[in-house]
């Protein structure tokens, strides 16, 4: 018996020394700007700033303004490190520990970085590469789960700073060339080239919603390439690399990028108020499929006080008199025209028209449709 209780502790002192030279390194440092490291494996290899050196002959029209592209555009592409803190059982002391990492992008010269939301879930500190390979601590201004977006910001001079041009989703069509960049790791830029191969694709967000009007391209994402821009053969930002279907595990297969247009409007929001501001009528929603059967649309289960709904006459459920059934109310089935057929549909379609704005809402009850004006308020 007592050797079995000292073969025990000879395997807790084992792990516990074990955890600790895992965990006892040197943290992160916690001033503005955070200092690279002293030493960097031999497998690895650190970029020096990009410099616009001459051009070798015999290029094309197309190569030329693809590398003129990529020089300009990697001035705005930075890399994101997210940290977590990691406690060690038996000192009991908390360190940083590398926990993934992602690419960005400058949106404006006040130090706003905007990439996926899963590139920094989870994390606890966050540092941020620039083209010129300074090391910044950032924090986290927004993020916005259901669109795969968040913002960090960093404390770095205006002048390091280079935003990119904004493009139009909207406008895109099937076959524009495209270019994806990413900086991974940080240690170097990189870029891939393809076609926009299918707009108006649908992903599922990190936080459950379904993201619309998702852009698709052939062009490989590389490892660490989440979160970097994804431009158009003018340099402008049409979309934010964010995930890739592969069938081998590797970087090529068909990637998604979250379209610049939801980008432009949620991004000032997030720096503004710390997540996207949700525009609507004050109503609960049915939960997706709770209607009976062969009723499309958005039930409204019931609505708020004082709310735009409430006074446009929209009612909710009603617990009938046998108290045993529910009897219901009014059924959302268009927004301007445009059919609705779930929850996620009805939010996006008020985030496209935005707060204060006025809608037309198809609403039935008793089999009969009419028409309901009313204005999106901010929920």
């Amino acid at each position: 018996m007592k050797a079995r209780y000292l073969v025990l502790l000879l395997v807790i002192f084992g792990v516990g020394f074990a955890l600790g030279q895992v965990v006892n390194r040197e943290p992160v440092k916690t001033s503005r700007m955070v200092e690279a490291p002293k030493t960097i494996p031999a497998v690895q290899l650190v970029s020096q700033p990009l410099e616009a050196g001459p051009l070798p002959g015999g290029l094309t029209t197309e190569e030329t303004r693809n590398i003129e592209i990529f020089r300009q555009a990697t001035n705005s592409v930075v890399s994101v490190r997210s940290m977590a803190f990691r406690y060690n059982l038996f000192s009991l002391d908390v360190m940083q520990i590398p926990r993934g990492s992602g690419s960005g992008f400058v949106w404006n010269d006040q130090g706003h970085i905007v990439t996926n939301f899963h590139v920094i879930d989870g994390g606890t500190a966050f540092v941020v590469t620039l083209a010129d390979q300074s090391e910044w601590e950032a924090r986290v201004v927004g993020q916005a789960p259901d669109k795969d977006l968040a913002v960090l910001h960093i404390e770095a001079p205006a002048e390091s700073l280079n935003p990119l041009s904004l493009g139009r989703s909207a406008e895109l069509v099937v076959g524009q060339s495209v270019l994806a960049l990413g900086n991974p790791f940080g240690l170097d830029h990189s870029l891939t080239l393809g076609v926009l191969s299918a707009v108006g694709r649908e992903l599922e967000s990190p936080g459950g919603r379904t993201i619309r009007d998702v852009l698709q391209t052939d062009a490989a994402i590389n490892p660490g390439n989440s979160g970097g821009p994804l431009l158009d053969s003018g340099g402008r930002l049409i979309g934010v690399n964010t995930a890739i279907i592969s069938p081998s595990r590797g970087s090529a297969g068909v990637s998604f990028a979250i379209p610049v247009d939801t980008v432009r409007r949620l991004v000032p929001q997030l720096i503004e108020y710390g997540k996207p501001i949700q525009p609507g009528i004050g109503i609960r929603p049915v939960p997706d499929g709770r209607l009976p059967r062969g009723i499309e649309g958005v039930g409204v289960w019931e609505v708020t006080r004082g709310g735009p709904a409430e006074k446009a006459g929209l009612e909710g459920v009603r617990v009938g008199r046998s108290r045993r059934r529910y009897i219901l109310g009014d059924i959302i089935v268009a927004v301007d025209g445009q059919p609705i057929h779930s929850r996620d549909e009805l939010l996006d379609r008020f985030e496209d028209r935005g707060v204060g704005a006025r809608v037309t809402l198809t609403v039935q009850r008793d089999g009969r449709k009419r028409d309901v004006q009313m204005r999106l308020v901010k929920l």
